[in-house]
């Protein structure tokens, strides 16, 4: 179980979830370099896979699985190996892929830590750890798929204020819930 309780969890996720979008309404012509550069960018890769391979190894160290026992200083060696050899011979759309496997662990680590809270509420973090999943596996199957929700959602600075707006809005929900709620 999560040493992090939900409240705190729901603030940090919605600080983080937040803090780009008021960027995007104050400057969007700079956010919309910055999102398009993204899903190409190699030290964006290169930082995303690092965290997502160090997390990873964090989980599967603490996971207490005696079929695996054995088998668990193997397997570290080999996602760590995993981990290095996706930034050296995995370089197209690394930052998508560093970016999806950083969802997937966020979705385990949200559902985690609200799964023994005793509120409905908790569903909004739950169910928004599930579409992190799904996007998460989708993004690691066709990463290019980034790059056309990027090139989708700034298409048009209006569009782009409308979508950054709703983000917000939610990052201000999930905010709230973390502190007024869990």
């Amino acid at each position: 179980m999560s040493q992090l309780s939900l409240a705190s969890l729901s603030i940090i996720l919605g600080l983080g979830y937040l803090v780009p979008q008021i960027y995007g309404l104050a400057k969007p012509g700079d956010f919309r370099e910055k999102l398009r550069s993204f899903p190409r960018s190699n030290s964006w890769g290169y930082l995303l896979v690092t965290i997502a391979t160090l997390w990873f190894l964090r989980t599967v160290q603490q996971e207490d699985i005696s079929d695996f026992a054995n088998y668990k200083k193997f397997m570290l060696i080999g996602f760590g190996a995993l981990g290095v050899a996706s930034c050296i011979y995995v370089k197209d759309f690394l930052a998508v892929r560093g970016y999806a496997v950083l969802l997937l662990l966020l979705a385990k680590l949200m559902v985690e830590t609200a799964r023994w809270v005793d509120s409905d509420w908790r569903l909004v973090i739950v169910t928004w750890a599930y579409i992190w999943a799904l996007g998460g596996m989708w993004f690691t199957i066709s990463p290019w798929r980034v790059r056309d929700i990027i090139l989708w959602t700034t298409a048009t600075e209006s569009r782009m204020r409308f979508i950054c707006g709703i983000r917000g809005a939610f990052g201000l929900l999930v905010i709230g819930l973390g502190v007024f709620v869990f």
